[in-house]
């Protein structure tokens, strides 16, 4: 373990005053822009102007060139760009665990590296354009299969972007469809890598899983509502579009500071298919409820993103499980605060966040310290520490009480 952190500060003290980190370059190569025109501080963390992009259905585009023609805008290129993390992560537990039958670690308690931790080949931009309409998409796929996809076909209505995004996704959750939140509700988009720890929507489950379904998103200068009706299903097959969830998004500018305020209502019963009785059957509740908050400015000359979040999931009852939390007795919920200061410009950003929990009655608190450091425009390092308590750790965890994160992320 000392030699790994000897290198990685090496790492850092030859990296000294690199440009700001950048993102996943298919949109870069469509717009021609750098990618920080998108990212606020470091990626995947979005600026204003990065969220008109996303809102505009990716479309936006530069000097590239493009083929048009009758109902026909594309880019000459098709955009692509890929995303490549390893990681190395080691927890507190007393003992290592092995999966006897298949001789692999299934624990971090004595380090585990992940080479790559995660591997994705991204497509996206502009699907078409015409006077009344912009068609996007945004492709994800891993070394072995479909992450996800989105189609944003957007409409402007005056002062409004009204928009319907058909979306499916393995893992990311149903704020897949449409959030311009950073703090983690789209579980790829958070500010930092321990994001059960930073983001109580991560904590309780609501921003997690597969989902496949329909978004539907009216969009102002001010903020914007979406509701959202889909399926914890990849792929959606067998099954109904039968869970709602209304999201509300405020997006001020208040003494300038970008702010995103949000707010999410989910709720209903799964639905699936039933061979035997020719009709669909229900299956568990959906049931959860939350708020976020974030803000980017300038602090003491230094460019600065503070995060709020609160998530709750009722117990379930006599005659329905909620997906969410299968506990009868007690609600799962959390709240998370917590900060990013970037003290050298484009280079070295400082975090820090706290989260209290609580599940199946007891308290699961978390502390963490983050230092993200861009090592070139494409490039970046981040270090994350985390520390719990409450009274869940009354009784020893197999992971302990402590987690610490070694993340190299780059992107081309």
């Amino acid at each position: 373990m000392k030699k790994v952190a000897l290198s990685l500060a090496g790492v850092l003290a030859a990296a000294a005053f690199a440009p700001e980190a950048a993102a996943v370059p298919a949109f870069a190569r469509q717009t021609g822009m750098a990618c920080s025109a998108c990212h606020a501080q470091h990626f995947p963390v979005l600026s204003g102007f990065g969220r008109a992009f996303k809102a505009d259905g990716f479309t936006m585009m530069g000097a590239q060139e493009k083929i048009e023609g009758d109902h026909l805008s594309i880019p000459a290129t098709l955009n692509a760009g890929i995303l490549l993390k390893a990681q190395y992560r080691m927890t507190g537990g007393a003992t290592k665990v092995y999966n006897n039958a298949a001789g692999d670690l299934i624990t971090t308690n004595d380090g585990k590296w992940m080479v790559p931790d995660e591997f994705g080949l991204f497509f996206g931009g502009r699907l078409g354009e015409s006077e009344h309409l912009k068609v996007g998409t945004m492709i994800e796929h891993s070394m072995d299969d479909l992450v996800g996809f989105r189609i944003p076909m957007v409409t402007d209505m005056g002062g409004m972007k009204l928009s319907v995004i058909p979306f499916l996704t393995d893992a990311l959750g149903p704020f897949y469809g449409y959030t311009e939140s950073s703090t983690g509700l789209n579980r790829a988009v958070r500010w930092n890598e321990h994001h059960a720890d930073i983001s109580a929507h991560r904590y309780v489950g609501v921003a997690t899983g597969a989902a496949s379904g329909l978004t539907f998103l009216g969009k102002a200068d001010m903020g914007y509502v979406s509701l959202t009706r889909w399926t914890p299903n990849f792929p959606m097959t067998d099954a109904a579009l039968s869970l709602n969830m209304l999201h509300v998004g405020a997006t001020p500018n208040i003494a300038g500071w970008d702010t995103v305020i949000t707010a999410e209502f989910i709720s209903g019963t799964t639905k699936t298919a039933d061979a035997t009785v020719g009709t669909f059957v229900d299956g568990n509740e959906y049931k959860a409820t939350g708020l976020s908050a974030q803000a980017h400015g300038q602090l003491a000359d230094m460019e600065a993103g503070f995060y709020a979040t609160y998530a709750n999931t009722p117990k379930s009852t006599a005659t329905k499980t909620n997906a969410y939390n299968a506990s009868t007795t007690e609600d799962k919920k959390a709240f998370t605060v917590g900060a990013d200061v970037t003290v050298i410009p484009h280079t070295l950003h400082l975090g820090a966040a706290y989260r209290n929990g609580k599940a199946s009655g007891k308290t699961d608190n978390a502390l963490t310290l983050a230092a993200t450091y861009d090592i070139l425009q494409n490039l970046a390092l981040q270090i994350t520490h985390s520390t719990y308590s409450g009274t869940k750790y009354d009784t020893a965890q197999a992971n302990g009480t402590r987690q610490t994160s070694f993340l190299l992320e780059t992107a081309w």
